[in-house]
């Protein structure tokens, strides 16, 4: 595993295992428990998903030290103010069944998040999160929450994929010191991307999935990836990046598939915040 150093000197893993569409208890606790024993140190989740328990769950039965791995959740949006981030994080604690995250954070930049903000700062502070971070936030947004806030996001987590490259904002939030860390790795399989001639030439020239390919394409722009299998094989390929390179070449050509397509709904637009305000006030 390789990793990166976050802007407060945590050193975090560059792939992650994922668990957003795994709501089966059971079925979630059985693929993390394969992933932290396929070699995954990383595992991100979210009260949004509702598999914080079976994480936990996975997290004891898996038997690697706890200080060996990074464990990441999100507060939703009925939770993004002062006094909900506070309550989210403890019952967020409970389920996982741990005394600390690694990072946790505002999964949305909808409600009050300079409130949120300052219940993470003091979360930070009280030592019970080793770092903190934001989710779906622009340029523009990381840049008002930093500038009137005392501490900068440690992690950005956005889609980014073959076909959503998003190569200025990447370069103005590690410019600022905040670590871009992707979902939707495989654009969520859409475009038919596993069998992208681009990617599959690639992938036979090096003997590896087109999978390997986008997430090492991920690596050497220095982004931290999550994907998520249910395969055992699958989960296993998906970590075993880290023994072949890609050429000039091959990052010119899969630069050349960005059309910037989001392959869910906008998150900045305004009938997308407006749905997504309607989480306020429900529970999950």
């Amino acid at each position: 595993m390789e990793y990166t150093t976050l802007n407060n000197g945590i050193k975090m893993p560059m792939v992650g295992f994922g668990v957003f569409q795994i709501p089966d208890p059971a079925v979630c606790q059985e693929v993390v428990e394969t992933a932290i024993k396929t070699g995954y140190r990383l595992i991100d989740t979210a009260e949004a998903y509702g598999n914080e328990e079976a994480v936990g769950k996975a997290i004891k039965a898996a038997g690697v030290p706890r200080e060996e791995l990074f464990i990441t959740t999100k507060a939703f949006i009925q939770h993004i103010n002062y006094e909900g981030v506070k309550e989210a994080f403890a019952e967020s604690l409970r389920k996982l069944d741990l005394d600390y995250l690694d990072l946790y954070l505002l999964h949305q930049p909808i409600g009050d998040t300079f409130g949120a903000w300052r219940a993470l700062e003091e979360l930070y502070k009280e030592g019970k999160v080793r770092a903190i971070g934001v989710s779906n936030f622009k340029d523009d947004q990381i840049a008002n929450l930093s500038l009137f806030n005392e501490i900068t996001p440690a992690v950005n987590q956005i889609e980014l994929h073959v076909f959503h490259q998003k190569e200025k904002s990447v370069a103005y939030q590690t410019s600022k010191g905040v670590q871009v860390e992707s979902w939707g790795a495989f654009a969520e399989g859409q475009f038919d991307v596993f069998n992208n001639p681009v990617l599959t030439a690639i992938a036979q020239k090096h003997g590896k999935t087109t999978a390997q390919v986008m997430l090492r394409w991920q690596l050497q722009r220095g982004i931290v990836s999550l994907s998520k299998s249910a395969n055992p094989e699958r989960v296993r390929q998906n970590v075993d990046i880290f023994d072949f390179e890609l050429s000039v070449d091959d990052m010119a050509a899969i630069k050349g598939l960005n059309t910037d397509t989001t392959v869910f709904n906008d998150h900045h637009d305004p009938k997308t915040v407006e749905l997504l305000a309607g989480y306020v006030g429900k529970s999950f």
